[in-house]
């Protein structure tokens, strides 16, 4: 007979051990709730799924009986004695309903919640029944049928559960929508039933809680995980290893657009330019099953699944563009990574290019050692908050112009620009693209430093902010974004470079220089849809300012505007910390007032005026 299980509860209430053969115990601190699972095939029970993707679990199979009901005992009477009562909720998957060969019928969308309508579990029901009706997956509405409390378990579990002093119970069927007649899965509608089931049991458990004597918390997503587990860390530090395997933008970019800008010319600007590249530092094909060779199921927990799912995905797309450099696949691989220009977009740019002039030449200009100065200048007072602000920044003869790549912000040798321009630049580069770095880096995972999928969109468009915020938005940058947009449409639809520099030479009136960088960068590496992103990330970013939305979680971290109410939920859970560096300009009074009279406008181009 095995010994009693002892339940090895730390001071917050973490837990974690196993249970016999293949069961385990797990509570991430002291909560109000415990799910419970016995399997008779855990490898594709959903509801398993569903349970460990909880904060407080106990999962088992039939073999491990006698060790879970100890288990059972042990955790479940400690949660009681800390909290005063539990909610128990067991969970078990609905039948699997066979039909006949070539059928027309889908699985019946019915999860069958058994529960009393009485007191704080009643309470707790209702908010689940609710929930479930809300659940909506391939244009399909859960339905909910209500029985009366029936034990799922055996007879000595629901005999052991009903000793309990504390303890409220309440059953759910899990419906097997993802599963076809013969047992086959569908992965995208299982994953998307187990994050739908396992948020409204969250519900559920704060409904529970909240009985007008108890603190509950202000989001219910606060009650998930606070804690990253082992499986976690170590997905996020394999896919951490494939996206630093390789430096994107220094590989889809010439290291020689000077050289070529003075060919072009002194061949009459009739010929093609032609770009020298660096050799690829990695294999597409190798990162790539090193990328997918990650488990993310093993995470147990569906926001965390979702964000490096995305991430994964968005890194296999980069490494596509890579293995297709100067060919003519590469310009359809750009647009699935960075989209196309919407009507919006152009019209505005349009606008934009037909209002403003050139600003007239003001004074002095600096060159690349001198920003250089200036930049490490203002990493060191953002050192003086936290001395992590390590930026590594490098003037070399490959790079045109400015570029920040992870910690390291690299500057062109023959970079040369009005000294006006220098504070709304370091603003960009250091306050926004470094800034974001570093606070990222202190998260607990890494994917908040290289970056959340999407999230290159805000962060230029707050690059650009800053630009506007601190005053240096100048007439002659914003027509350079617009002509960006300008030119990244007219190559979608089949010019060719030497059109596109034609038109912004004649049409818009940019100088040979202006004209020949924005077309190498818009064809670098045969066709960039990227540079249509700064702009329209500036009008999103202007957007959530006119709207009165916080930019403070665009801080934190590299993220996307899609991951705005993720970042809130990992805060909500402890899971993320508020940024420790926030952008120096932000503390300027013309920079404030600025901000403050973007609520005033009525569209972009009023947001605009006086830029």
């Amino acid at each position: 007979m095995a010994p009693p299980f002892e339940a090895k509860f730390s001071a917050s209430g973490a837990l974690r051990q196993g249970i016999g053969e293949s069961g385990r115990a797990h509570v991430d601190r002291w909560l109000p709730f415990l799910i419970l699972h016995r399997s008779d095939d855990p490898l594709s029970s959903l509801a398993r799924r569903i349970a460990i993707d909880s904060p407080a679990y106990v999962v088992w199979s039939e073999s491990d009986d006698p060790e879970a009901l100890s288990a059972i005992d042990a955790v479940a009477s400690a949660m009681v004695n800390r909290h005063g009562r539990l909610l128990v909720v067991t969970l078990d998957d609905q039948p699997l309903q066979a039909a006949r060969e070539g059928s027309q019928e889908l699985p019946p969308f019915v999860a069958r919640l058994a529960a009393g309508d009485q007191g704080h579990v009643g309470r707790a029901a209702s908010i689940l029944d609710r929930a479930l009706h809300g659940v909506e997956i391939d244009l399909r509405h859960c339905k909910v049928e209500r029985v009366p409390f029936h034990p799922v378990l055996p007879e000595p579990f629901d005999r052991l559960l009903n000793g309990i002093e504390g303890v409220d119970r309440l059953a759910l069927r899990v419906p097997q929508i993802h599963r076809r007649f013969d047992g086959v899965d569908y992965p995208g509608v299982r994953h998307d039933l187990a994050a739908a089931f396992g948020d409204a049991l969250l519900r559920t458990a704060c409904a529970f809680l909240d009985d007008g004597k108890t603190e509950v918390p202000k989001h219910y997503r606060s009650l998930g995980r606070s804690g990253y587990i082992a499986a976690a860390l170590k997905a996020d530090k394999r896919l951490d290893h494939v996206a630093r395997s390789f430096d994107f933008l220094l590989s889809i970019s010439p290291i020689d657009t000077a050289k070529a800008f003075d060919r072009f010319v002194a061949t009459g600007e009739g010929d093609l330019p032609h770009f020298h590249y660096r050799p690829l530092t990695v294999d597409p094909d190798a990162a790539k099953r090193e990328l997918y060779s990650i488990d993310l199921d093993t995470l147990e927990d569906p926001m965390l699944e979702q964000l490096m799912g995305e991430k994964r995905r968005e890194i296999d797309a980069q490494l596509t563009m890579l293995a297709t450099r100067n060919t003519p696949a590469f310009m359809p691989a750009s647009m699935f990574l960075y989209g196309t220009v919407e009507a919006e977009l152009l019209a505005d740019a349009e606008t934009i290019l037909a209002a403003s002039s050139k600003d007239p030449p003001r004074g002095n200009v600096v060159r690349a050692m001198e920003i250089a100065s200036a930049a490490d200048a203002l990493a060191a007072n953002y050192r003086l908050a936290n001395p992590d602000f390590k930026a590594d920044i490098q003037v070399r003869d490959d790079i045109a112009g400015l570029l920040v790549s992870g910690d390291k912000l690299y500057i062109g040798s023959d970079t040369l620009m009005p000294a006006h321009r220098l504070d709304a630049l370091l603003a960009h580069e250091v306050s926004v693209h470094l800034l974001t770095y570093f606070n990222g880096a202190a998260q607990g995972l890494s994917i908040f430093r290289t970056g959340l999928a999407g999230y290159e969109g805000i962060q230029e468009g707050l690059g650009v902010f800053a630009e506007w915020a601190t005053g240096g938005l100048t007439r002659t940058r914003l027509r350079l974004l617009a002509a960006r947009v300008i030119a990244v449409q007219a190559m979608l639809t089949g010019a060719t470079f030497l059109d596109v520099y034609r038109l912004l030479r004649k049409e818009h009136g940019f100088s040979r220089r202006g004209a020949f960088g924005i077309s190498a960068r818009v064809f670098r590496s045969g066709g960039l849809a990227k540079d249509a992103i700064y702009l329209r990330g500036f009008r999103d970013v202007m957007t959530l300012v006119r709207a009165g939305a916080s930019l403070e979680p665009f801080w934190l971290g590299k993220i996307a505007v899609r991951h705005a109410g993720a970042i809130e939920e990992l805060l909500q859970r402890g899971l993320v910390q508020a940024p420790r560096f926030i952008p120096s300009f932000l503390s300027d009074k013309g920079a404030a007032a600025r901000i403050a009279g973007v609520g005033k406008a009525n569209n972009f181009q009023e947001m605009l005026a006086g830029a």
